[in-house]
């Protein structure tokens, strides 16, 4: 349960997914902030970048005109820097900072002169999203900067929270210029690790040869990597999300930070009386939609699987998902119900289907050529899912039992097929598998489990880790199977896969409650509630750090 010791006067959190949709940070930040609101209602300030316009506004931000108006009446940023403040438009409605950080690009080499002097970061090496990442980190850290200064926080308890790399140089510019302010850092996945495992490099066998700074001159990783190593180092409090990322800092960051395993929050959660109407309502769409790509009328007990998230081809375990549907293929034909699979993951995805759109709207089907794929993309051959479900064969030809569908768009509610959210249509499906090689935490079966729904995960995932830790590893007990993985087990890992989803419904019940409720009970042990106190100790530690230090 929650512990609410650690008194806080401002809490500041900084990430790029700040109401910013992007990956599992998001889901970090926006689950927590209920809990944190309980704790220190309106004390806590979240900044993200302000990258929306008057044509595409965000989704999430409500600006306000009254919150944090003396401050704002106020403030005076270099070179016209702008920012909003508003709610974020979550449970527990948190206050929110959005800056507009690109006036300050002329500031660049100035910062980097600085940072090389401060804290040796060595941004020579700089590319891609470096520059923007920094120049965002900079003018958030302005924020905290003018905020602290207005409200006047010498002797006050006052932490400011630091997401990733890419906020990295926010927290050494509040060190260097804000010292009355304890920092804490956590890195979700390192720049290193990451890229290691994104080069095709075992990572887990080797670990313990890698020295970090070699591998990021051979990846030419040098300058994310060196802000990294930096903000990790010079963090009052240094967290990480799991121990098998903590192993990875350790080896690479040279620091062993503080574990803090992320929750989720019930409310994002159909209730119980309107859970069966949900799932209802996301089996019709999923059916509906395979059937039209297909050609063929589905019925009600065909068995309906996912895998989701980042499309990280390997990392995420969307080979691994593929082949094991390949090879449930093969298995499945004993069985009088049918499978559908969908990977749901986003791509350089061009526009929904029109053909697609014209024949969801006949009562007579008669299917698509190239029926395993509901968007059109800009790249085919370069796509790892598509090449690799055509490769195989997997072409869904009408009458087969188990198909294959790629959904290569973000399903945020208007995407044009479903027209349904991710989380609206997780709880039509009977399963998900995410056969994750690198996965510091694993929201997405965290997320499968809260909407009951059984799920296949791997103990290179934080939170097969955790389940191991914590609870029976069966569906039956926990709604969760955690498969073994690790750099040489491939063909064993994708064989029990597809094993352990024909074994799930061997009494072809495809609604199988007692492992339904398994599942949500396992999501509730996950709660913020629960987890919360890992992040208190962080606070408490960086607030200790922070005044040992003679700040």
């Amino acid at each position: 349960m929650v512990n609410s010791e650690t008194k806080l006067d401002l809490l500041f959190e900084t990430s790029w997914e700040v109401c910013n949709k992007v990956g599992g940070i998001y889901a970090v930040l926006s689950t927590k902030a209920k809990t944190l609101q309980k704790l220190y209602k309106d004390k806590v300030v979240f900044i993200g970048p302000d990258i929306w316009s008057a044509e595409t506004p965000s989704p999430y931000f409500k600006e306000s005109k009254t919150l944090l108006k003396s401050w704002l009446s106020k403030a005076v940023f270099p070179n016209g820097m702008k920012v909003r403040v508003g709610r974020w438009d979550i449970p527990g409605r948190p206050i929110v900072v959005l800056v507009d950080y690109k006036s300050l690009f002329s500031y660049k080499d100035q910062l980097y002169t600085e940072m090389w002097n401060r804290f040796s970061v060595d941004s020579l090496h700089a590319y891609g999203d470096y520059d923007e990442s920094c120049m965002f980190a900079y003018a958030s850290a302005l924020v905290i900067e003018s905020i602290c200064r207005h409200e006047g926080v010498k002797g006050k308890n006052v932490v400011a929270h630091f997401d990733e790399w890419t906020t990295g140089m926010g927290l050494l510019y509040v060190k260097a210029h804000v010292p009355e302010v304890a920092t804490v850092f956590t890195t979700h996945a390192t720049s290193i690790g990451r890229s290691i495992c994104g080069n095709g490099k075992p990572l887990y066998d080797y670990l313990a040869g890698y020295n970090g700074d070699q591998m990021a001159a051979e990846l030419n990783m040098q300058s994310k990597h060196s802000l990294e190593k930096a903000a990790a180092w010079n963090a009052d409090s240094f967290t990480t999300v799991s121990e098998v990322t903590a192993r990875e800092c350790e080896q690479l960051l040279c620091r062993r930070p503080i574990v803090t395993p992320n929750g989720f929050e019930q409310n994002f959660v159909p209730t119980k009386k309107d859970y069966a109407d949900k799932r209802n309502e996301a089996r019709a769409k999923m059916l509906d939609v395979a059937g039209a790509l297909i050609g063929e009328k589905l019925s009600d007990d065909t068995i309906l699987i996912a895998t989701s998230g980042r499309n990280e081809f390997r990392n995420k375990g969307l080979d691994a998902f593929i082949d094991a549907v390949n090879i449930l293929r093969t298995k499945w034909t004993d069985r009088k119900c049918k499978v559908v699979s969908f990977v749901m993951v986003p791509a350089w995805v061009d526009e929904p289907r029109k053909e697609l759109i014209a024949e969801m709207k006949k009562k007579r089907r008669s299917g698509l050529e190239n029926a395993n794929i509901t968007h059109t993309l800009h790249n085919y051959s370069q796509d790892s899912v598509y090449c690799k479900m055509n490769y195989l064969g997997m072409h869904n030809v009408k009458n087969e039992n188990v198909y294959i569908i790629y959904v290569p768009s973000y399903l945020n509610g208007d995407d044009g097929i479903f027209n349904m959210s991710y989380y609206e249509l997780l709880p039509g499906l009977d399963c998900t598998v995410f056969a994750s090689y690198y996965e510091p935490w694993g929201y997405t079966p965290l997320e499968s489990v809260a909407f009951g729904v059984p799920t296949i995960t791997t103990d290179l995932a934080g939170f097969g880790q955790w389940i191991l830790a914590e609870r029976e590893n069966a569906f039956e007990k926990s709604g969760v199977k955690v498969l073994h993985r690790n750099d040489s087990n491939y063909s064993e890992l994708v064989a029990q896969i597809a094993g352990d989803v024909y074994g799930l419904f061997a009494d072809k019940n495809t609604d199988n409650l007692a492992v339904r409720n398994a599942a949500m009970a396992t999501s509730k042990l996950a709660s913020w509630d629960n987890f919360i106190v890992k992040y208190l100790e962080a606070y408490n530690v960086a607030l200790s750090n922070m005044r040992n230090c003679g700040r």
